[in-house]
């Protein structure tokens, strides 16, 4: 079989959740399926070098543009219908999108694309006005209703595909994320730990939250939480960090810090280097991830699976995700999260327990079974 990808995500610098979920489910596709052939599109006016192994094999084949996608290419695509990709790179039975961002390919080649989280229906004021716009003309209802079939990658997202988008339940497959091997328990050496702390200008024992820096990760809610934390238990040794890459508004988060009283305390780490993400979980005392909204949600799994207990929230598809192996909170209440920031940090046996669950519960979650009922799903057709 021929399998064409939309691998425009490929061509971005930065890494989000939908970046790592394509980086790590194609390396492993392309690898058990070597028995099909697989051509890439690949478009972008200023694309990252594609540094992976299977860059080479004999059974991937790449075609090149550079375009600009959001300019010039998906408007084209989204009112004219054309160019049709399928035959811009060589033909394809099946065409596979990591993202909704499918480009127009012709009736006898099947559309599949997976879909992550439908946040911004949900949530349009956590996006800045321009990727609002953005949204609207990718029209991700309309590719939901244009593909053959269409992967979720929780229930919960499913269920929002079928509520808000009206989509057949039968043409929805979940097929759930993975989390990277490189998170795990790791016994750091003490200048391992000497350098991460000066990298990152990490304190002695601190509280983490790891992600965007933007609204919809509630960041101010946290700040909040850890305040009253902090006013209930005067004698608490801990410090807020807060890591990841700079997002829509993320001043206004960091002004929101340096109103607090406890701003010597709360630590603003930056971006994190891929490689360190894992040592930061490790470091931590807790984890906590208050979000509002999130169709997978990898931090909080990443955290359990590097033996830190995890704090987060009871919506979305953290019910299904993290379910009883995380402390769960109502993150519109500051109050709710403190109470379990001190129930978590002053109860051995309590934080133990989260620590073991967290243990079980991501087992469930690996790339490689990823990979092979994404390679079941597209070849059965």
């Amino acid at each position: 079989m021929i399998i064409g990808v939309d691998a425009r995500v490929l061509a971005r610098s930065n890494r989000t959740g939908i970046e790592e979920y394509a980086i790590n489910l194609l390396s492993r596709l392309l690898s058990l399926g070597k028995e099909h052939r697989f051509k890439f599109f690949l478009n972008a006016f200023r694309q990252t070098p594609l540094n992976f192994d299977w860059a080479g094999w004999e059974n991937v084949e790449i075609k090149k543009f550079r375009v600009p996608n959001r300019f010039i290419f998906d408007p084209m695509s989204r009112i004219f219908d054309v160019p049709k990709i399928d035959s811009l790179i060589g033909g394809a039975d099946v065409f596979f999108s990591p993202h909704f961002l499918l480009a127009p390919v012709s009736k006898k080649c099947l559309k599949v694309a997976a879909f992550h989280d439908l946040s911004f229906e949900y949530f349009p004021e956590f996006f800045s006005p321009q990727k609002r716009f953005w949204h609207w003309t990718l029209n991700p209802a309309g590719t939901a209703r244009m593909c053959d079939r269409i992967i979720a990658v929780s229930l919960s997202t499913k269920a929002d595909l079928i509520d808000l988008y009206k989509v057949s339940e039968d043409k929805i497959e979940v097929i759930y994320s993975g989390v990277g091997e490189e998170f795990k328990k790791i016994n750091l050496a003490e200048r391992q730990r000497s350098v991460l702390k000066k990298r990152y200008n990490l304190p002695e024992k601190f509280i983490l939250y790891f992600g965007t820096i933007e609204p919809r990760k509630n960041i101010a809610g946290l700040i909040k939480a850890y305040e009253v934390f902090r006013q209930k238990n005067p004698d608490a040794d801990y410090s807020l960090v807060v890591a990841g890459s700079r997002g829509w508004l993320w001043k206004d988060i960091l002004k929101r810090a340096n109103l607090s009283p406890f701003r010597e305390d709360i630590k603003f780490a930056g971006f994190v280097r891929p490689a360190d993400k894992a040592y930061l979980y490790n470091l931590a005392s807790l984890f906590v991830y208050p979000s509002f909204f999130e169709g997978f949600g990898f931090p909080p799994l990443e955290a359990m699976a590097c033996g830190a207990p995890v704090i987060c929230s009871n919506n979305s598809s953290f019910l299904e995700t993290a379910g009883n192996a995380a402390l769960l909170i109502d993150p519109c209440n500051p109050e709710e999260i403190a109470w379990a920031i001190q129930e978590m940090l002053g109860d051995e046996r309590l934080k133990n327990k989260y620590i073991e669950r967290g243990k079980e519960n991501i087992k469930r979650f690996s790339w490689d079974k990823c990979a092979r009922e994404t390679l079941d799903f597209l070849t059965k057709f």
